[in-house]
């Protein structure tokens, strides 16, 4: 199997980041891309709901809980630490790009999502795996600055990104 490529989507919150997700994924299924996405909070998740059957199971003292139904499955478990990356993409089936929404410090490549409006610095000077700027604003920058509301340019230039790295 080849190893899939990893694209994270960096900025600030509120900046856009699953917005422009939404946007792009539907763009790349066209293309045959097939992406699976791993998005980190940093809020508490709430995975389940008290009372429902799944829930109680996992009160119980089970390990892991799996939620089966006709159009999906949910595994739902306890962790005494949140894995590492590459415990994270084995947990996925193997598919052409995976993109990471957060979890800006890892070391992947990343386009960074960045909008003039709320103020925050620019997180492209001090990470050097963010090969693009996808902002709000023009800027003058080292790596390619993408007009955010242009989504054909961004899904382009991770089209184009993933053909040169395979």
């Amino acid at each position: 199997m080849t190893k899939q490529a990893v694209l994270g989507l960096a900025g600030w919150s509120g900046s856009g980041k699953t917005t422009l997700l939404e946007q792009l994924l539907p763009r790349w299924h066209q293309a045959g891309v097939q992406v699976s996405v791993i998005k980190h909070s940093h809020h508490p998740l709430v995975f389940d709901t008290p009372g429902k059957d799944s829930y109680r199971h996992r009160a119980a003292g089970a390990a892991q809980v799996m939620l089966l139904g006709e159009q999906g499955l949910a595994v739902y478990e306890n962790l005494a630490t949140p894995p590492d990356l590459q415990a994270q993409l084995a947990r996925l089936q193997p598919v052409d790009l995976v993109v990471l929404e957060g979890q800006k410090w890892l070391p992947v490549p990343k386009i960074e999502v960045y909008r003039a409006a709320l103020g925050k610095p620019l997180l492209q000077p001090d990470d050097p795996n963010i090969m693009a700027v996808a902002s709000d604003v023009a800027l003058e920058l080292p790596v390619p600055c993408l007009p955010l509301n242009h989504i054909e340019a961004i899904a382009n230039f991770v089209l184009c990104w993933l053909k040169e790295s395979k």
